[in-house]
């Protein structure tokens, strides 16, 4: 299973093993992490599931989707790495993705 670590706002590292494919959001919100609200429930209709992908793991993540970089501009400060967890759907090769949660 792959590992994910969230940073929270202060610095606190989240390390959690995520299921192939589950999304992000799901995985996040399983664990009760409060940065990830997914009011929509991952439907890319609310931006309340916002993380910024660490640098390292940008170009190893599938591409961003049209639909999501709209959604992406309504999210509480985004970053040119910020995406949306419910449209990251979790695979072998995310083992050791970090991912940052916005304040907010």
């Amino acid at each position: 299973m792959p590992t994910i670590t969230f940073i929270r706002p202060d610095g606190t590292a989240i390390p959690l093993e995520g299921k192939a494919g589950d999304t992000i959001m799901r995985l996040a919100s399983s664990h009760g992490i409060p940065e990830i609200l997914a009011e929509c429930g991952g439907a890319c209709a609310c931006a309340t599931c916002h993380v910024i992908v660490d640098d390292a793991w940008v170009g190893r993540l599938p591409p961003i989707g049209t639909l999501e970089a709209d959604m992406i501009e309504f999210a509480q400060n985004p970053t040119p790495t910020s995406r949306l967890s419910c449209q990251l759907t979790i695979d072998a090769g995310m083992d050791g993705l970090v991912l940052r949660l916005p304040e907010g």
